[in-house]
């Protein structure tokens, strides 16, 4: 018996399985979708602010009550390679909760506004304060 017809006769699964992810010529596997089109430090008051636009298809995952741990960590991954400096636990705070429920409460919105200067909470109290703890939001 081959061992091809053998994986599948012990593994029916197998067979509902589908091909394997996409993969590029040489055999790497295919990148998913960009969530995060660009981003732009601004300064308010003389405080920064990192601007996050997401892409369409980010702005739809967002929306998504299903996105997974994994869309998420890929999304604000993508926030790092366009500004390190972005790498503090109040800002990931900060773009969870956009990232969990901008779309909900604001669909549309131009970027989602990421502030250091902002307290590191919990996410209850980063919920309370609509994603911006700390103060009025600065800017238009």
């Amino acid at each position: 018996m081959a061992l091809i017809p053998l994986a599948f006769a012990l593994c029916p699964a197998a067979l509902a399985l589908g091909p394997l992810a996409a993969a590029d010529p040489i055999g790497e596997p295919t990148p998913g979708p960009r969530y995060i089109d660009q981003v732009t430090w601004v300064r308010y008051d003389e405080l920064p602010t990192l601007r996050v636009y997401p892409t369409g298809i980010g702005r739809q995952v967002a929306g998504e009550l299903g996105k997974t741990a994994a869309q998420t960590e890929q999304a604000w991954s993508e926030v790092l390679a366009l500004a390190p400096d972005a790498r503090t636990p109040g800002m990931r705070s900060q773009f969870l909760c956009h990232w969990r429920f901008a779309e909900f409460a604001e669909p549309g919105k131009s970027s989602w506004d990421l502030e250091p200067w902002r307290p590191a909470v919990d996410e209850g109290a980063m919920l309370l304060a609509g994603c911006n703890p700390g103060g009025a939001e600065k800017g238009p």
